[in-house]
């Protein structure tokens, strides 16, 4: 036996010392998958494998050398907010990796979350990648349907057919909303597009204190743990697969994409980071822009002749405000900068086990602050509850300030004042969405390579889009673009390039023509030259939009003029008629015609041409175990009447829990048993809470318990009467003043027999609150909204605004 384990360990080692490195291997990278080598064994084949001599197995691996690749993307924090530009945003992680390689100084996002991460991973315009705007405004036009053409593959997928692991972590907001549920399909979910690993959320933002997970396409609850953030969970799973992975294969790099929720809404803050930044901002907005552009000015990254772009109208000066309003503005705002420095220390911890791995040298960072300008979407006093915005009832200072403390923890939900966000874009004007000027897309970035670059604290110049991403990746990697990827012909990458300016400070900008656009609002850069029309206001989602060719079009010398701040269209009239042409020919060629400024129209799929799960329906029967229901895939229940018919069995002992829930503490309804009694609990916007109670508990046995809401009518997120019955007696009767008249969430579900996320009532904890009896159906029945309501639905201009993403 010896001898024979002997002679197998011998025959092992040879084989080992006979393996082609895979450096070594001839492969033709453009056609992927690259077609597995078929083997011939040389001559006449032997009858016994011991006088067999054959090949080695060849593992794929990429070009000898090529780096691990690690993006990092944060969400909605401006050029102005960070450290490392300037801000007062502390983010030590980001300056350290400053300090050792790049600051780029003119990224360009396209300013929008959507757009801009389809746009990163493609290496196309988002247009050309089907992503106009969000996927939960999709219509049938190609340049906006939220469909990624099938000839753009992501850069994870042919990173994956070249050899690499890749994964993704956090927020990935393309997947089309009707493809967002159990029934699929799944290729255009994260682990359709290329990521063999997937821990995040799909939707445009999550509650951190308690996000709707999806570990590949199963969803997960997080540990109900007291002080658990999404933040530090997703940064732990991508340390740990990236140790695994390199233990499991040390010789194959990775890619990973970072993707935090932050700073996107809610800024869901750990109370000792918010803490550190108490009365930081008490000076107010003007004074942080001033300051901020000096700091800039300082650490060289704007030009010393760089003046304050002017300050949008109709938003007050900081010397306007009340001292309340000046109170809840601080708050906010030194709650946005600790989830700004908690995320950023997260991402510390990341980039420190790649140095503990002994990896981080030949590890290419790219650190992308910001997918877009800061946002504006928390209207002009901010917002405890972001949903309410989302619901079209705005939310005042004093309600705010009786809450102070809240702010930043599982109780709120909140977002940031529009001072804040036009400060945080310093020296810019404009914010998130507004596509036309650089408050909405230039955003800071930072890029490092140790192995490679060799300019440790260089500053670049040169001119870059978000698009120029996956050019930079593939020729760091010495890849090629894929001609072919399963079968179809790739169109060519739109990007450019970013290798050349690592070794070359002074290097002539190669990305010379970009288009912007988003919601109207649109621009063309060219060789320096801004031409640039901001058509719509993102904080005004009610106001009257102009026609197209009523838009008032503004020029900037962006040679000269850093920040937009000099519009010289009445100097340089040829030159303006010049870039409009130019934009109109870069609109044609990228599937931005026709322009669509429609917002709430959008939302309904009818008019905007996209599928719907529910569209048309009018019952729905659900069964124990389904559960982690978002709201696209749910019966609509707003604005109408409505029925919540229940079978289930009570135990002898009684029974408690949920029977069925949607919607969380910051909107929603829940039908449940507590002590044994049917109740019945509408939320509206975690303002009112409306409790409908039997006065007896249910008898053992099988029961049918049902809810009843008669709505009111009249228009859109009126009250109505509510209804409990207990096999056909009414048992509780009650009103129900105000409800939702867009939406409950953009995360939380609608679960059967629990209540996942957050809770909907008071009456049960978070994560302890499943039905002891047995569920055998639930259905839910609506009527058709009067024709009244229906058009108010479809043309009202309230708002679910575009915060969601």
């Amino acid at each position: 036996m010896r001898k024979l384990f002997l002679a197998l360990a011998a025959a092992f080692l040879l084989i080992g010392a006979r393996t082609v490195p895979a450096h070594a291997q001839q492969i033709d990278r453009t056609q992927l998958p690259i077609p597995d080598t078929q083997y011939k064994y040389p001559g006449k084949v032997p009858l016994d494998a011991r006088d067999a001599k054959f090949p080695p197995i060849k593992e794929l691996r990429p070009p000898q050398g090529a780096p691990n690749v690690v993006v990092i993307l944060l969400d909605d924090i401006g050029f102005g907010a960070p450290s490392t530009f300037g801000g007062g945003v502390n983010m030590p992680a980001l300056d350290s990796l400053a300090k050792q390689g790049l600051r780029y100084t003119q990224f360009h996002t396209a300013a929008l979350c959507s757009p801009t991460r389809q746009a990163l991973l493609t290496g196309h315009n988002h247009h050309s990648v089907g992503m106009g705007s969000i996927t939960e405004l999709a219509t049938s036009a190609p340049g906006n349907n939220g469909i990624r053409p099938n000839q753009a593959a992501t850069i994870a997928e042919i990173l994956k057919l070249n050899g690499y692991s890749t994964a993704a972590f956090g927020k990935m907001h393309q997947t089309p909303v009707w493809e967002i549920s159990v029934s699929g399909p799944f290729t255009r979910w994260p682990i359709g597009d290329g990521f063999e690993k997937f821990y995040g959320f799909l939707g445009g933002e999550t509650n951190q204190w308690a996000p709707m997970i999806f570990d590949g396409v199963t969803h997960v609850e997080p540990p109900h743990t007291p002080g658990y953030n999404f933040m530090t969970d997703m940064a732990d799973q991508a340390i740990a697969w990236m140790r695994f992975q390199h233990t499991m294969t040390p010789d194959k790099p990775f890619f990973v994409y970072f993707a935090p929720g932050a700073l996107h809404a809610p800024h869901h803050t750990p109370k000792e980071w918010r803490d550190k930044y108490a009365g930081k901002f008490d000076e107010g907005w003007d004074k942080y822009r001033e300051e901020t552009l000096a700091r800039q000015k300082q650490l060289g990254v704007v030009p010393d002749s760089t003046q304050l772009a002017p300050w949008a109208p109709g938003v007050k000066h900081w010397n306007e405000l009340s001292a309340d309003e000046k109170k809840v503005a601080e708050r906010l705002m030194e709650n946005y900068a600790g989830f700004g420095e908690y995320t950023d220390h997260e991402i510390g911890r990341l980039l420190d086990s790649l140095k503990d791995l002994g990896i981080y040298d030949n590890t290419l960072v790219i650190y992308i602050a910001g997918d877009n300008g800061m946002s504006a979407e928390g209207g002009l006093d901010g917002t405890l509850n972001e949903m309410a915005l989302f619901n079209g009832v705005p939310d005042t200072t004093q309600n705010i300030l009786a809450h102070l403390d809240d702010i930043g923890g599982p109780n709120s939900f909140p977002h940031i004042p529009v001072g804040w966000a036009l400060a945080g874009d310093t020296p810019f004007q404009w914010t998130k969405q507004v596509a036309s000027h650089y408050g909405g897309t230039r955003n800071g970035m930072v890029i490092s390579w140790p192995a490679a670059i060799k300019d440790g604290g260089g500053i670049r110049t040169q001119w870059h889009h978000v698009i120029d991403v996956t050019p930079t990746i593939l020729e760091a990697v010495k890849l090629p673009q894929p001609k072919t990827v399963d079968g179809v012909k790739q169109k060519p990458i739109e990007g450019v390039s970013m290798v050349y300016t690592f070794g070359d400070a002074k290097a002539p900008t190669r990305h010379r023509t970009q288009y912007f656009e988003m919601f109207g609002n649109r621009g063309i850069y060219h060789d320096g030259w801004t031409a640039v029309t901001r058509h719509s206001i993102p904080w005004e989602p009610t106001g009257p939009l102009p026609k197209f060719s009523e838009d008032k079009w503004e020029l900037y010398n962006t040679n000269e003029d850093f920040s937009q701040a000099q519009d010289v269209a009445a100097k340089y009239p040829d030159k303006l008629k010049e870039l409009q042409r130019l934009f109109l020919d870069e609109a044609e060629k990228y599937n931005v015609l026709p322009l669509d400024d429609r917002r709430v129209e959008r939302f309904v799929p009818t008019i905007a041409g996209r599928p719907s799960l529910m569209w048309g329906r009018t019952s729905m029967t659900l069964y124990p175990g389904m559960t982690a229901m978002l709201e696209n895939a749910a019966l609509d229940i707003k604005n109408r009447s409505h029925t919540v018919t229940a079978d289930i069995e009570i135990p002898q002992e009684s029974a408690q829990g949920v029977i069925i829930a949607q919607g969380g503490r910051f909107g929603g309804w829940s039908l449940y048993l507590k002590d044994g009694k049917l109740k019945y609990c509408y939320n509206w916007l975690n303002r009112e809470r409306y409790t409908l109670e039997s006065k007896d508990a249910l008898p053992a046995g099988k029961v049918t318990a049902k809810f009843e809401f008669n709505y009111d009518g009249g228009g859109i997120g009126k009250g109505g009467t509510g209804q409990l019955f207990v096999n056909g007696q009414k048992v509780a009767e009650g009103r129900i003043e105000h409800t939702q008249a867009f939406i409950f969430s953009a995360d939380e579900t609608e679960d059967v027999g629990e209540d996942l996320g957050t809770p909907v009532s008071e009456d049960y904890k978070e994560g302890d609150n499943k039905f002891t009896g047995t569920i055998d159906k639930v259905t839910i029945a609506v009527t058709p909204p009067p024709p009244a309501i229906q058009k108010e639905e479809e043309s009202q201009d309230a708002v679910i605004d575009e915060g969601i993403n």
